[in-house]
């Protein structure tokens, strides 16, 4: 609770003393150079997370370390995009690779990962009943679709 209290404050302290050294546009600059390395980070590493995610679930490697470096890479990009000297450095700090790798070593003690099975079916007897839900269906062969007929939603 303390460090949120004083989350704001540092970086006000911060603005001011390192605004008068570098002044208005330079501070602003600033801001917005490194809002933009964040917007970077994050849509490079993004697709590169996904990526990475779903070949983790076709069971193509283990997830533990690798995707917890790109979740702390992910991180970084949102402190870059946050206003602040702090929160640039701390995000600046997380995209060095040792430093990654000793935070991850450090939050290891306190995380647990629990596995999980996709590939077990879930039986209807182990929550309760199943829900069933009847309904009818006609098959449409893609190659010759139905006319549109003119309900009001498809135009002719």
């Amino acid at each position: 609770m303390l460090a949120l209290m004083a989350w704001p404050l540092i970086e006000i302290g911060l603005f001011v003393e390192i605004g008068s050294v570098l002044g208005l546009w330079g501070t602003l600059g600033e801001v917005v150079l490194t809002m933009a390395l964040g917007l970077a980070v994050l849509r490079s590493q993004g697709e590169r997370t996904q990526a990475n995610l779903r070949a983790t679930m076709q069971g193509i490697g283990t997830p533990g370390v690798p995707l917890a470096h790109e979740a702390l890479i992910l991180f970084a990009g949102v402190l870059l995009m946050l206003p602040g000297f702090l929160t640039d450095a701390l995000g600046l700090l997380l995209l060095v690779p040792p430093v990654r790798s000793l935070a991850i070593a450090r939050l290891k003690t306190r995380v647990v990962v629990q596995g999980y099975n996709m590939h077990q079916p879930r039986r209807a007897d182990e929550d309760g009943p199943g829900t069933v839900i009847e309904g009818d269906f006609l098959e449409v062969d893609p190659n010759s679709p139905p006319p549109r007929g003119t309900s009001g939603w498809t135009k002719p």
